[in-house]
């Protein structure tokens, strides 16, 4: 049996497991002296999973996966610092939510411990990952945690400090702002790109000039409302001082920031929007200019936070139930997660059953206010 750390193995000894176990199922010997272990390997597991919410693991497609300079082949050489990458996922893989959440292993060999790490960091930071949610900011801060890297880890190494520090992207405000602007200019050379008429006046043209183009994005550090326009000078964003656009093209896009030209690349999934860069990937999504009634949530509206099965539930149409308790559980990946009540009310609405599927922000239940009883006149309300 290989154990899930054999690639650390592999890369300090220079042997192939594998080909070692079937050489031993032929009939062959293993030598009497241990290998030589040479240099230092760590290995990163990427799991599609949101340390922030629990852990909850996450399904969907993965639009995009990319580990540059990862091989995929087996180096009998171990004095050559690089990147080894295990995985079964490709461009256009689905995430099911009936099994192990793992995406990847992701490994590297450097001569110290220390620059494997920084080596290992660096590749999950440029990875291209563009669909569910996965543990990648947890793994590359962790990677460059002095703790870690002093070797204090244990089992309390997230309780000492903080899963919701750990979390953290690496792109700050300003940089996941900057990204939003050129998501914003991305899409709008889609829309010249695409349209069917006209196709080289600017996207919103009007004859009233100063009237600017909105666009409404919602990343990980909150909503931000791009405003622009297109002028003889260039273009004008609200916010954006000092920042120009060199060019701009549906899947790329050039800017200017105060003399620094950096390049940012664009993809878009519908309603996602992946931007990546020398700064980061920031995940957005793009919110409609004018929303659609059918799509807002009622008050007190719980919503599944990972997808999964309803295999419980605990309350009925119309019970009164108390803040903390629990009224259903979904399961997926091998694990439960329990919805609970955050404030006292009654349920108003039960829509799902036990034994449904569900997405990630389904409505699972609706809680009401409880109304106040109306006592008789002169009576004190109970």
């Amino acid at each position: 049996r290989l154990q899930v750390e054999h690639p650390i193995t592999e890369c300090t000894t220079g042997l192939d497991l594998v080909a070692l176990q079937l050489h031993i199922a032929d009939g062959g010997r293993l030598s009497p002296a241990p290998p030589a272990a040479n240099g230092h390997s760590i290995e990163a597991r990427l799991y599609a999973e949101d340390p922030a919410a629990g852990w909850a693991p996450q399904s969907g497609t993965l639009h995009r996966f990319a580990v540059p300079g990862a091989s995929v082949e087996f180096a009998a050489s171990t004095r050559t610092r690089g990147i080894r990458l295990d995985s079964a996922v490709h461009d256009g893989s689905f995430v099911g939510i009936h099994y192990d959440a793992m995406l990847a292993k992701v490994i590297s060999w450097a001569p110290t411990r220390d620059q494997a790490a920084q080596l290992l960091a660096g590749a999950l930071e440029r990875a291209t990952i563009h669909g569910p949610a996965t543990n990648r900011d947890l793994l590359v801060n962790v990677l460059r945690h002095e703790a870690f890297l002093a070797g204090e880890t244990d089992t309390a190494f997230f309780d000492r400090h903080g899963v919701d520090v750990l979390v953290a992207a690496s792109a700050n405000r300003d940089v996941e702002r900057l990204c939003a602007l050129a998501a914003a200019l991305a899409g709008d050379a889609d829309d010249r790109a695409n349209a069917r008429a006209l196709g080289g006046i600017p996207s919103g043209w009007r004859n009233v000039v100063s009237q600017p183009q909105h666009v409404t994005l919602r990343g990980p550090g909150g909503t931000h409302e791009i405003v622009y326009r297109h002028t003889r000078a260039g273009l004008r964003a609200d916010g954006f001082a000092g920042v120009g656009a060199t060019s701009a093209a549906p899947t790329e896009v050039v800017l200017d920031d105060r003399g620094v030209r950096r390049a940012f690349m664009v993809a878009r999934y519908g309603t996602e929007v992946y931007v990546d860069s020398a700064l980061g990937t920031v995940r957005f999504t793009a919110e409609a200019r004018f929303a659609d009634p059918a799509d807002q949530l009622a008050p007190g509206s719980l919503l599944a936070p990972m997808p999964g099965s309803v295999v419980r539930i605990a309350a009925a149409l119309g019970d009164e139930v108390s803040a903390g308790q629990p009224i259903l559980w979904l399961e997926a990946m091998k694990m439960q997660h329990q919805v609970s009540a955050p404030r006292a009310g009654v349920i108003a609405e039960l829509p799902v059953r036990v034994g449904q599927q569900v997405d990630v922000g389904a409505v699972l239940a609706v809680l009401a206010v409880i109304a106040a009883e109306v006592a008789p006149e002169g009576d004190t309300p109970r």
